[in-house]
């Protein structure tokens, strides 16, 4: 009965009829009566007063019925218990040490299961492939790459291990998630017997550490040997084409997918509809897919809500927000930042109003990264007061809170704002990134504040706790060359560690034609044809250069040579939001 998982029918048959019998402590039977009771949950006192019937009887001396007891313990969330029953065991066998360990394993007490190991490999004990293998899962878990080294050590040493798929899968895992993928993929072409979990696990591993390539490309190698892929390895492999927005393979995929029947399963259609959303120019399949499935979960409901957000077309991705609420699911902080992510790229603020509206009616204002796409959105939609009282009113403030404040305050050309923020933010222990410098940066340029970024940018290329990237010179030097400093700007560029952008040598360019450096207007505007040949808007800097200059055979020598190319200059547009 009990292998037949009927739990409550065997412990009513002891009740009723075996223990008024005078069976309640045969040994045969004590046993799968102690499982019962353990994977029925609900009877932890029963298991107590079974675990006395042992004492009594005398039964409990018994290793099969100790380690029975161990487990209902293990099960009954009491890991104390099962130790006291362990250490005062007169005789203990491997499963008695499997079991401890299992149980502390279980329970969260990952440190005790790696004593315990330790401590039954000293005792002499005859280790199992399984038990390696759960104990080097553990060290993945928790990242004890030593240990799990140390263990892998063990495994070599002792010989019999080498050839088990379960132990070598293990390790494999355990070097993919300690970020040590060569290893790992050496450990993996070693295996004599690779199955389909090995093969997932491997794949599992290029694609966390972002190898997406090497993923897909062991995919294809999986096929090749004749390992037919699992629901699961399909799923991971989405993933990877979802981020490299590989349509064909994912098309293949899901081709795959059909023919083995496991289009209908429920992940992999997460997975699928993730991958076409991914993919902007793929929305009617997954569209499609999203029609089709039975269940629409949360994740589902995102998934498609955000593929339209990404792909400009907010109207319809409000139309699912109202229905998926229509139909009772609760969107979670993944549906709303993607909603109000778009209404901050296409500056809709009626549509952002309403959605912070809901946020405030379901009470995930508190979401730190919620409130942040909050202020994102007002900042960038002309409200840098509504964006101020969202970061005044969050009861918790990450790095992102603030660079999403400064941000907007120099975005509006309120430097002086933004530089005070900095100071607040470095005083209240908060440590600003890249991405908070490059804020600042763009604050005083819209500011034309060039002592203070001077200042700042001399700091923290003296500190060096910050890898200034390309966009942090850019910024610099178009405020250098805005403000006149063309000498000092030219230095930057010149002693940059990187290749100056386009975008540098161009708005260097425009500061030199505001204050009459024609000469060097001339030459910089050279260097941009010299990187970007196709690049209309270049030559036509050119030429206005040449006119400014008096050069007026040069311009026209600049516009022949675009003419002869097929070059035009595009024009740009606006948009306005109508208030009704």
């Amino acid at each position: 009965m009990v292998s037949k998982h009927f739990y409550e029918q065997t412990l009513h048959l002891y009740k009723q009829e075996l223990h008024p019998s005078g069976l309640y402590s045969n040994t045969a039977i004590l046993p799968s009566v102690i499982k019962a009771c353990a994977y029925a949950q609900t009877h932890q006192h029963f298991g107590l007063q079974l675990h006395c019937t042992a004492l009594k009887s005398g039964s409990d001396a018994d290793p099969v019925i100790s380690n029975s007891l161990i487990s209902m313990y293990a099960k009954f969330s009491k890991p104390e218990s099962a130790y006291q029953l362990f250490d005062e065991m007169p005789y203990r066998d491997t499963i008695s040490w499997n079991s401890i360990i299992n149980c502390f394993t279980q329970n969260g007490f990952y440190v005790r299961s790696l004593e315990m190991f330790r401590e039954m490999y000293l005792c002499g004990f005859v280790l199992r492939a399984e038990l390696f293998a759960g104990i080097i899962s553990l060290c993945s878990q928790i990242g004890e790459l030593e240990v799990g080294r140390q263990i892998h050590a063990l495994v070599i040493v002792d010989g019999s291990f080498e050839e088990s798929v379960f132990v070598s899968t293990a390790l494999l895992d355990l070097y993919s998630k300690c970020r040590h993928l060569l290893i790992a993929l050496r450990v993996f072409e070693q295996m004599v017997i690779r199955n389909e979990v090995s093969w997932t696990a491997m794949i599992s591993g290029c694609i966390d550490s972002q190898n997406y390539d090497t993923g897909i490309d062991l995919f294809r190698a999986m096929q090749r040997e004749g390992v037919k892929p699992t629901r699961v390895t399909l799923t991971i492999v989405l993933l990877a084409c979802a981020e490299l927005r590989d349509l064909r393979n994912g098309k293949a995929i899901h081709g795959y997918a059909y023919c083995c029947g496991f289009d209908f399963d429920h992940h992999l259609s997460a997975a699928l509809m993730h991958m076409y959303c991914e993919c902007t120019e793929a929305l009617h399949p997954a569209r499609i897919i999203f029609e089709r499935s039975k269940v629409k979960d949360v994740v589902i409901w995102s998934s498609i809500i955000r593929g339209y957000s990404q792909s400009g077309d907010l109207s319809e991705a409000m139309k699912l927000f109202s229905r998926m609420r229509l139909e009772r699911i609760e969107p979670n902080s993944v549906t709303l930042l993607a909603i109000l992510s778009s209404c901050t790229r296409q500056s809709f603020l009626s549509h952002g109003l309403g959605v912070h509206c809901y946020i405030m009616k379901a009470g995930l204002n508190f979401d730190v990264s919620i409130g942040n796409a909050l202020m994102n959105m007002y900042s960038k939609c002309g409200s840098i007061t509504s964006s101020h009282q969202i970061f005044n009113e969050m009861a918790a403030r990450d790095f992102v809170s603030w660079t999403t404040l400064i941000s907007g305050y120099g975005f509006h050309g309120h430097g002086e704002e933004a530089l005070q923020l900095f100071l607040e933010m470095q005083e209240s222990g908060v440590e600003p990134d890249a991405i908070t410098v490059l804020a600042i940066l763009s604050a005083c340029n819209h500011a034309g504040l060039v002592k203070e970024a001077e200042t700042l940018f001399n700091n923290v290329m003296k500190e060096k706790k910050i890898a200034l990237a390309i966009e942090h010179y850019a910024c610099y030097v178009d405020l250098l060359g805005k403000s006149g400093k063309i000498e000092d700007a030219c230095k930057v560029v010149s002693t940059m560690p990187m290749k100056p952008s386009t975008r540098i040598l161009s708005s260097l360019v425009s500061a030199c034609r505001i204050h009459g450096r024609l000469e060097v207007a001339e030459m910089l505007a050279h260097q941009l044809i010299e990187a970007e040949p196709e690049n209309a808007a270049n030559y036509t800097l050119l030429s206005m250069v040449c006119s400014e200059s008096g050069n007026w055979l040069g311009a026209e020598e600049v516009w022949r040579v675009m003419r002869a190319k097929g070059l035009s200059k595009s024009y740009g547009f606006s948009r306005i939001e109508n208030e009704y």
